[in-house]
């Protein structure tokens, strides 16, 4: 009798530890799917502010493709490109870069540019520098990151993509050169490959071919 008593204890301890275990799993696959759903949104809604969605008709978030040249990322911080295209023709490339020498590390960019090598617009997307100082290169603390809009690497030439410290045009920050410094040496690197690799671009196959060109 007390051996069936175990038995049904057992069995009964098994049920519930397999009913928790469903519930979990189940539970986990609804939050993964409603956070990647988040994720995704959130992305888009990045992207739209430099690209409008009027200026693109394909599924920009999952056209993309990512590269590791060394002339714009490496293996540890790989750039991932996002492509707008309007009746199947090209009409902006939104880079995912990273300028990995900030003052406190490594500064996510989006830095969006048109067909004609211009500038749609430059966006900070994470970093990690000093409030009240480096953090100026974040908009919602100053207007310093949308005075790239509309440049190129015609205006300013090359000697001017550099703060003014160095002999260029750009604005640096009291107490904080090393953060815009960074953050504009990227921008420029990122339309000199832009230039480079436009047709390239645009013709690599979508986000599961990774290139390290």
């Amino acid at each position: 009798m007390m051996a069936r008593k175990i038995l049904v204890s057992a069995l009964l301890l098994a049920l519930f530890g397999l009913t928790g275990a469903t519930l979990v799993a189940f539970t986990h696959g609804l939050t993964a799917e409603r956070i990647a759903t988040n994720q995704r949104e959130a992305l888009l809604k990045r992207l739209n502010v430099l690209i409008p969605p009027s200026r693109y008709d394909n599924d920009m978030v999952s056209d993309t493709i990512q590269v590791t040249d060394p002339e714009l990322a490496s293996p540890r911080f790989p750039a991932t490109i996002y492509r707008a295209r309007l009746n199947g023709r090209p009409e902006a490339a939104v880079f995912l870069v990273v300028a990995p020498d900030g003052y406190n590390g490594a500064i996510h960019l989006l830095v969006a540019v048109n067909m004609d090598g211009t500038l749609a617009g430059v966006r900070v997307v994470s970093h990690r520098e000093t409030p009240g100082l480096g953090d100026a290169i974040d908009g919602q603390h100053s207007d310093w990151i949308y005075r790239f809009t509309g440049r190129s690497l015609k205006d300013p030439d090359e000697k001017g993509w550099a703060v003014k410290r160095d002999g260029g045009v750009f604005d640096q920050f009291t107490g904080a050169t090393i953060t815009p410094r960074a953050v504009v040496k990227r921008i420029y690197t990122t339309l000199k490959y832009f230039a480079g690799h436009r047709d390239e671009i645009f013709a690599a196959e979508e986000a599961s071919g990774e290139s390290g060109r």
